[in-house]
């Protein structure tokens, strides 16, 4: 039977494999995001001439390497916390990405989009809607499992160490 040092073990393996993981993903597809983020958004508009899209454009090219590199860096920080100083999740991390690409927009002009309660509410800065829903957003399909073993890993730690959920028997 293992013991509550093999169970701790066992999930801090799993949130670091599965925190390599978001790191890597986001330090590969984070900059394409804030792109695609502010293309979207642009193309839905439509209001910018070509030489003003095309600066757009580049500033957010420019703006997701910074916001990807920042991210990366936020992500190794929180993952080297121990887990129980852990107060948030890689997702809350990742969505950070949204102000990269809002800043952009909102320099080139475009108006803010309608967006229902739950997202006002939610999200109250993300005032163009490009906040991602889940790290699979990114562009990899196999980062939301990522984030699920993260957090399935974090919870087995808590366990083992006899945090909430804990039956009492070892």
């Amino acid at each position: 039977m293992p013991t509550d040092r093999d169970e701790e073990a066992r999930g801090l393996a799993l949130m670091r494999e599965a925190g390599d993981a978001i790191v890597a993903g986001v330090e590969r597809l984070a900059a394409a995001w804030v792109v695609a983020a502010v293309v979207r958004v642009l193309d839905a508009w439509g209001g910018l001439d070509a030489p003003a899209r095309a600066r757009a454009v580049a500033e957010a090219e420019e703006a997701g390497r910074v916001g990807a590199a920042r991210v990366a860096g936020e992500l190794r920080a929180l993952l080297a916390r121990d887990p129980a100083l852990q107060r948030e999740t890689p997702l809350q991390v990742v969505r950070r990405l949204r102000h990269d690409a809002t800043a952009v927009l909102a320099r080139a002009g475009v108006p803010e989009v309608e967006r229902d309660e739950y997202e006002r509410r939610s999200f109250p800065d993300d005032v163009y809607g490009v906040v991602p829903r889940s790290l699979a957003d990114l562009g990899d399909e196999d980062l939301g499992p990522a984030l699920l073993a993260w957090g399935a890993g974090k919870a087995i730690v808590v366990r083992a160490r006899g945090g909430p959920g804990r039956s009492g028997t070892a």
